[in-house]
């Protein structure tokens, strides 16, 4: 159920992305993170800017707030973005585990504006060797090493 609440945070969000655009910063997108009433982390697009492919506005918003709480997972918080996320910035949602994530436009609207991932939703079911930029599995022993040192590990912090 979207609240009035929920409209104002969306809000903020698509005024983020509107400030980056004419900023000059990025794209139209921008994305506020809420956790009890405040806003912990905000973001607009900013890969033009940064010259940063992934300072998409989920990712800059999920960086401040994971910082500001002192944490690596949001699972306390709502995601709010003025578009629908990418594949990317999708994934890193998933690896934060907020409670919810609202968004105002949908990706087919990003589309008709140019911004169109439909493209990458296709390539990740694709095996490596058949995909646009090939990728090719390179076993390496010391990686088996490596992981078997991580699950020795005691003081671990599983995420």
């Amino acid at each position: 159920m979207i609240t009035e609440t929920d409209i104002l945070y969306l809000k903020q969000a698509i005024a983020l992305a509107r400030a980056g655009v004419e900023e000059g910063r990025g794209g139209p997108f921008g994305c506020v993170i809420v956790r009890d009433g405040e806003v912990v982390g905000k973001g607009c697009n900013g890969v033009t800017s940064t010259n940063d492919p992934t300072a998409h506005a989920e990712i800059v918003a999920i960086r401040e707030a994971c910082q500001r709480l002192g944490h690596f997972q949001l699972t306390d918080c709502d995601v709010y973005a003025s578009c629908e996320p990418c594949p990317m910035c999708l994934g890193a949602l998933y690896w934060a585990r907020p409670r919810r994530v609202v968004y105002a436009a949908t990706r087919n609207e990003a589309a008709e504006a140019g911004f169109d991932d439909d493209f990458i939703y296709r390539e990740i079911n694709l095996p490596g060797d058949e995909r646009k930029i090939p990728f090719v599995h390179a076993p390496v022993e010391q990686t088996r090493e490596l992981f078997g040192l991580w699950r020795e590990k005691g003081n671990k912090e599983l995420y």
